[in-house]
């Protein structure tokens, strides 16, 4: 399945994204707000997790390229939290994004998720969606705004990291079909 925007295209995974791919999380600017950057074997196992969930559900988190030059740019997309993951309201559907930092500030993330928003609410049938990052992850809390997401005043610790790490405390943001439908949020 593929999904498209006005720049973008949403969708499954290709061999040749994997090395923009492993960039991407090697990059320190990129990954400063996840525990650590990943090597090139940990990327390439994330990405063959992401594709297989892909075709086991139909969804997830997609890669994303740019319909102009067909260049490979990050991944935006879903993903379901199980009851078990220790994050408030779970079970889930989760929204997330990850970009390479040449196209941040470009307004792709949003745009993207905004497909994958549409995507949970009018496809999957989802009553609500979530995103969640570390509090001091201020420009992912600023595109959860965009979206039209609030946050949900329930911090959290995330239970998979160690007790008293820097980026241990999480925000929870949300988004109900009825506040999507009522924001006129249109796919770009």
């Amino acid at each position: 399945m593929t999904m498209e925007t006005s720049r973008l295209i949403l969708r499954r995974w290709k061999s040749e994204d994997y090395q923009p791919f492993a960039r991407l999380n090697s990059d320190p600017e990129v990954m400063r707000y996840f525990p650590s950057t990943l090597s090139r074997h940990e990327s390439d196992m994330q990405a063959t997790r992401l594709q297989s969930l892909i075709l086991k559900r139909g969804w997830g988190f997609w890669a994303i390229e740019l319909k102009a030059t067909g260049q490979f740019i990050g991944f935006v997309g879903l993903h379901y939290q199980h009851e078990a993951s220790g994050i408030p309201n779970a079970p889930f559907v989760e929204i997330g994004w990850r970009l390479l930092a040449e196209y941040w500030g470009e307004g792709y993330a949003s745009e993207a998720a905004q497909q994958s928003l549409h995507f949970a609410f009018q496809e999957l049938g989802a009553s609500e969606v979530y995103a969640f990052t570390a509090l001091q992850n201020i420009p992912s809390q600023r595109v959860m705004l965009k979206l039209g997401m609030t946050n949900s005043h329930q911090d959290f610790d995330h239970p998979q990291l160690p007790k008293g790490h820097e980026l241990e405390r999480h925000c929870l943001y949300r988004i109900s079909r009825e506040q999507w439908l009522e924001s006129d949020t249109t796919v770009i």
